[in-house]
């Protein structure tokens, strides 16, 4: 009898729950290496945003990235499709569109097949060929835990490169997604997810973020990104202190998927939420009649491929609601919340 192999097993965290804490990162990037300054880098590692942006000179901008984490669900091909959609996302957050993608391969090949790697491959080929990109080629290790993602090019023109830092007080927010991927991933680590909220989650996890090349030529979307490892509150707390800003959000109208709060109350939590909580809870206040337990466990929630948090100049709302219509977006036109002058804290969450 075939043995089942259970990717799942062989890491440590689940998908974009891999990251590194914010405050570590912000340690291990610190640096006394004076950078030689380039005019053409428009983008780089001096801000918090989701890819580099380089100006080639002609109008158009190199959008570059790299993305890339351990098993987040069991099935090889999925995996695979995931890191690559994961990956490419963060072209689409830049307002960009990907125009080639290389491989990042990491594989303990004595513990694993390499049948099992090459069937994660396939599902990566099969998403960038969904979004119109080759997979060029790569590089690969042979490492203790399973590893893949993408090197990802895309181009934008110089004027729309959507940054993470560049909202406007009296912004509105929208996302694109519904908020629970680490705590379905987590209940499907454990052997406690039903199947029906299995299939629902890799259908998320496979979802292409490109919407974001179509929001990307509205002039009236100021800022841009996509939620990853570290929730809906670390990004918006990003682009709330990235433009001097602080936010509004209305917990009742933040989308969750289904099943997240049966999860819940079996308290079953990605590791990575109390890493993200400890990291930045200071910044966040809550009004009355929000329920706090739950919020703690769902704001700083680790996304997957998450969806885009658009912040939008109030006479720009219609347009993108429009764009989020017909690009099949219908359940995600009601504003989460808006951009303010700074206050004491930078999120403050209120319930209607």
């Amino acid at each position: 009898m075939e043995e089942v192999i259970k990717l799942t097993q062989f890491s440590r965290g689940a998908g974009c729950g891999c990251k590194i804490a914010p405050a570590v990162l912000q340690e291990i990037l610190q640096t006394d290496v004076m950078q030689h300054p380039n005019p053409n880098l428009l983008v780089g590692n001096d801000a918090n945003d989701d890819a580099a942006a380089y100006d080639m000179g002609n109008g158009k901008a190199l959008i570059a990235t790299t993305d890339f984490f351990m098993p987040i669900v069991d099935d090889a091909y999925d995996f695979g499709r995931i890191a690559a959609a994961n990956a490419i996302s963060d072209v689409y957050a830049m307002g960009g569109t990907p125009a080639l993608a290389l491989a990042i391969l990491g594989w303990p090949v004595d513990r694993i097949p390499v049948a099992i790697a090459k069937r994660a491959l396939e599902g990566a080929r099969s998403i960038c060929a969904e979004a119109g990109i080759p997979l060029a080629g790569g590089h690969s290790i042979d490492s203790s835990e399973p590893i893949l993602g993408l090197s990802v090019n895309g181009f934008c023109d110089t004027n729309r490169i959507k940054r993470n830092n560049t909202a406007r007080e009296g912004d509105v927010l929208f996302i694109t997604k519904a908020i629970g991927t680490g705590i379905l991933a987590t209940a499907l680590k454990r052997g406690a997810i039903t199947e029906a909220h299995t299939t629902s989650l890799t259908a998320q996890l496979t979802k292409l973020n490109a919407v974001g090349a179509a929001l990307g030529l509205c002039d009236g979307v100021t800022a841009m990104t996509d939620i990853t490892g570290f929730g809906l509150a670390g990004h918006l707390i990003e682009m709330a202190e990235g433009s001097g800003l602080s936010a509004v959000i209305n917990y009742s109208a933040i989308p969750v998927m289904d099943g997240v709060k049966e999860y819940l109350a079996q308290r079953i939590v990605p590791d990575a939420t109390y890493r993200n909580w400890n990291g930045y809870h200071t910044r966040i206040a809550f009004g009355d009649g929000v329920d706090v337990m739950e919020a703690f466990s769902i704001l700083p929630d680790p996304q997957t491929n998450g969806g885009m948090l658009v912040a939008v100049r109030p006479d720009a709302v219609k347009q993108v609601c429009d764009i989020l219509r017909n690009a099949g977006y219908a359940d995600f036109t009601t504003p989460i919340g808006y951009l303010t002058a700074p206050t004491e804290k930078v999120v403050n969450v209120i319930t209607s």
